[in-house]
């Protein structure tokens, strides 16, 4: 019988399958059928720096004149971090390994609040990040610094692993990653899936494009998890994003994951489908001759495949060449 147990972020997981960052991992009850059906760890929803400012500015605007303003603020602030961390010790109970998720803006606020969370029982911390570059005039590096200030920062209050949940558009992927390795990061998630707009053409309006992610996201990720793995592998990669079935998951930990990460397959199928997603590893492992993940994890990887240029080619030149209409 092959085993599913693997090492990310130096924690012990039953299954390389983990439990995104979404509403899922919110609700206690689903977090315990999550723990029943196999899942390898919980990644926590997000706690949005962005958000919760939101809320404290409007309610200070709401009671400018009132002479306690601050300590309305510093209140919302403080409740919604505070209920964040009570979860954490909740989930903690079920026995499951627990990464706690923020997504920040800034590290200023944000770099008390994480010795907290590892208090609270949280066994490592994601940091998830996207600045969108608006400013014409500004440089590219200059918003990936704002990357690096903040994860050294983060890193430099915790003494639990650290990833950092990247999106894939960066000039140089493999610098960034490296970049944050030089700063302690444990791991990094590829990808992030972002927020879309659509255009509503009878409404006239701007609207959510589609929410949940799609097999074809897939090959994205699936390129760059496979040469990052050769070319950092100092770095642990938990893939994310068109991981809707059992041989998403096995492809990407061919081509180099340590881990990989599904939400909208849980939204979408519930969380007992861990239990159908893990049965398909274990048995294409078992039909293959592997006894551990750590027997095929990136076999086919960037620097094992006979074609690297597989990995390369960025242009359909080749494929329509041989084409005649």
């Amino acid at each position: 019988m092959s085993k599913l147990d693997v090492k990310y972020l130096g924690l012990d997981l039953a299954s390389p399958v983990i439990a995104g960052s979404s509403g899922v991992t919110m609700s206690i009850d689903k977090v315990k059928t999550l723990v029943d059906s196999g899942v390898g760890a919980i990644v926590l929803k997000s706690v949005f720096e962005e958000e919760i400012n939101r809320k404290a500015w409007a309610m200070e605007s709401s009671a400018e004149n009132c002479p306690e303003v601050d300590y309305i603020g510093a209140y919302i602030r403080s409740n919604s971090l505070d209920n964040y961390l009570e979860y954490i010790m909740k989930v903690k109970k079920t026995g499951i390994p627990v990464i706690a998720s923020i997504s920040c803006v800034s590290s200023k606020e944000w770099t008390s609040f994480t010795k907290l969370i590892k208090s609270a029982g949280a066994d490592a911390l994601e940091l998830n990040m996207f600045f969108l570059p608006l400013n014409r005039e500004q440089k590219g590096g200059k918003y990936e610094s704002i990357y690096y200030d903040i994860a050294n920062d983060v890193v430099s209050t915790v003494d639990i692993p650290v990833s950092v949940k990247i999106g894939p558009v960066f000039t140089n992927i493999l610098n960034v990653v490296w970049e944050f390795y030089l700063r302690k990061i444990r791991g990094v998630v590829m990808f992030n899936r972002f927020y879309e707009p659509e255009i509503d053409i009878n409404r006239l309006e701007t609207v959510s494009g589609e929410i949940f992610s799609n097999p074809s996201d897939l090959r994205q990720a699936l390129r760059w998890v496979a040469i990052v793995s050769a070319e950092i592998p100092q770095v642990e990669i938990s893939a994310s994003t068109g991981i809707l079935n059992g041989p998403a998951a096995v492809k990407q930990l061919l081509a180099g994951a340590t881990t990989v990460q599904m939400v909208s397959a849980l939204y979408q199928n519930g969380p007992a489908y861990v239990a159908t997603v893990n049965r398909f590893i274990s048995e294409w492992m078992d039909k293959n001759g592997f006894a551990s993940v750590s027997d095929f994890r990136g076999k086919l990887n960037y620097s094992k495949i006979t074609s690297p240029e597989l990995y390369e080619r960025s242009q359909f030149m080749k494929y329509f060449s041989n084409r005649d209409e």
